[in-house]
């Protein structure tokens, strides 16, 4: 995630801060920044545009109340790519398996 992080440019990386900052901060956070993807292990997706960039971080909610943020991407399709979603369900495993 870090390193996709770093990848991006520095109005972007606020774009996205912002973005964190509203699910952080709002109950109710609008389906244009924030939202369940279906058919998936519950994963959710952070969802920030700039400048015709559609940037999206996935991750999991913990209790409900915590987003842990699994990886991200440059969306260039309608559908989120099957693999990214793969990676998240994956790490949201992995992060379950340790838990325990």
């Amino acid at each position: 995630m870090e390193d996709f992080l770093r990848s991006l440019s520095d109005k972007e990386r606020q774009k996205i801060s912002w973005v964190l900052t509203l699910v952080r901060e709002h109950q109710f956070v609008p389906r244009e920044y924030f939202k369940k993807l279906q058919c998936t292990d519950d994963i959710w997706e952070v969802r920030a545009s700039f400048s015709g960039n559609a940037i999206r971080l996935l991750g999991f909610m913990d209790g409900g109340k915590l987003v842990l943020l699994t990886n991200g991407f440059l969306k260039k399709s309608q559908k989120t790519p099957a693999q990214e979603i793969a990676l998240a369900e994956q790490r949201k495993k992995e992060y379950e398996k340790r838990r325990e």
